[in-house]
């Protein structure tokens, strides 16, 4: 990648911007799945994997994953799930008398037994985005300063970036232990590296991340970019497109040098 209007600081998220955790992610559900409604077994719910995968970018929230899982099982049909999600959703957890909370909790704790129990499996099922791993490197060779800010525990990322020969320090990875908006640690690496918010950058695949971001009065000036290749929809390309201050950046972008990013 060669380097040309180059940020002094780019922050990352991991999942949907670098990693591609959709296999976990489905695992996760199902596993999920069947301690809330237990009249299906996991073969049977391996036959919508495919639709899942499709409609991953609906979901906010990861506790939503098995509810999405649900909605398939139920024949709800994937334009449905595409254009009213959030109603849907909220239908279902009526409809079965489901707490959030305790969906939120049972998600959790499958997850934690799954890396207790294999952790080597369960980081197994994590898969990188094309050119995406050489374009990091490069870039932590580089003069810009790469920070990765994510919901994911900071030592799996390590974990999974060093099993793909990368090595960034262990402070430059920034995961849910931090217990804090991700525009908060974006506030706190311009502080402590005494830059002006233009010179970060940002890169999410979230859109409502990066609208917070922008509500913030001292981070207006922060670069923010949409990344079209991760869990997001095409109305959410249309709607960054339109919003002033965010760019919508295409993977091939992303691992292009930095003046195409702003194109």
């Amino acid at each position: 990648m060669v380097i040309s209007t180059a940020p002094q600081i780019l922050a990352l998220d991991f999942d949907g911007v670098i990693c591609n955790g959709l296999l976990e992610y489905f695992q996760t559900a199902k596993s999920t799945y069947i301690q809330v409604w237990t009249e299906h077994a996991s073969d049977f719910l391996d036959n919508f994997a495919d639709s899942f995968y499709r409609l991953r970018p609906v979901i906010k929230t990861g506790w939503e994953m098995p509810i999405l899982l649900r909605a398939l099982v139920l024949g709800l049909e994937e334009d449905k799930i595409q254009y009213d999600w959030s109603n849907l959703c909220k239908r279902i957890l009526e409809l079965d008398n489901l707490n959030k909370q305790n969906i939120i909790i049972k998600l959790d704790e499958v997850r934690d037994d799954y890396i207790y129990s294999d952790l080597e499996g369960w980081l197994k099922l994590h898969r990188f985005y094309p050119g995406v791993i050489k374009t990091i490197s490069k870039i932590i060779k580089s003069s810009t300063l790469l920070y990765i800010i994510t919901t994911k525990e900071g030592r799996f990322v390590q974990q999974l970036l060093e099993k793909q020969g990368v090595e960034l320090p262990k402070n430059s990875i920034l995961g849910k232990e931090i217990k804090q908006p991700k525009y908060e640690t974006l506030r706190q690496l311009i502080q402590y590296h005494n830059q002006i918010p233009n010179q970060l950058w940002f890169v999410e695949d979230l859109l409502k991340t990066l609208y917070q971001v922008q509500q913030q009065p001292d981070l207006k000036e922060v670069k923010l970019f949409l990344a079209n290749w991760g869990f997001n929809t095409p109305e959410n390309h249309n709607l960054a497109q339109n919003s002033y201050g965010i760019n919508l950046l295409s993977l091939g972008q992303f691992n292009d040098n930095y003046s195409s990013w702003l194109s």
